[in-house]
């Protein structure tokens, strides 16, 4: 009789974990936590996300076609600095939320939509992803947890698109 218990505990426990994809409670706890320090504020924060933009188009030049309307060719544009901040903005919504299952859901339902409307391949949360790993470091120092954003963010962008 134990071992059937255990079996199902460990059953549940599989299927928990890989609906989380690695993103378990306190990786999210780290996360939003970490978050708050990177995203920072004033110029700070300008310079937080420019450094991501930086780095996706580095990695996707064709993104900057995206941003035609808000000047995605002049990274120092005010519009394309408002513009970013928008974004940063909606993942600060995010992750916020992220230990919180309904709005979590609802907010990447919304995002989701937002998203397929503007044609966003899966490529370019690829090169999100790689971007945000890549400049973390350097806002967080060594108190960064690579694993639980890897897993986190994975659990973000397959909820924008919709997988």
């Amino acid at each position: 009789m134990k071992t059937v218990v255990l079996l199902l505990v460990a059953a549940f426990a599989a299927i928990a974990a890989a609906d989380d994809h690695g993103c378990d409670i306190l990786s999210r706890l780290k996360v939003k936590s970490q978050w708050v320090r990177a995203y920072s504020s004033g110029h700070q924060r300008e310079d937080f996300a420019k450094a991501i933009w930086r780095a996706i188009f580095a990695q996707e030049p064709e993104a900057r076609s995206l941003f035609k309307r808000v000047k995605g060719d002049d990274p120092n544009s005010p519009e394309f600095g408002a513009h970013i901040l928008r974004v940063l903005a909606g993942l600060d919504i995010v992750i916020s939320i992220l230990d919180q299952k309904e709005p979590l859901a609802a907010e990447l339902d919304h995002l989701e939509i937002q998203h397929k409307e503007r044609h966003i391949p899966d490529s370019y949360f690829d090169a999100f992803k790689t971007a945000l790993l890549h400049v973390l470091p350097a806002q967080l120092g060594r108190c960064w947890d690579r694993e639980a954003w890897s897993d986190c963010f994975d659990v973000i962008a397959l909820g924008i698109k919709g997988h």
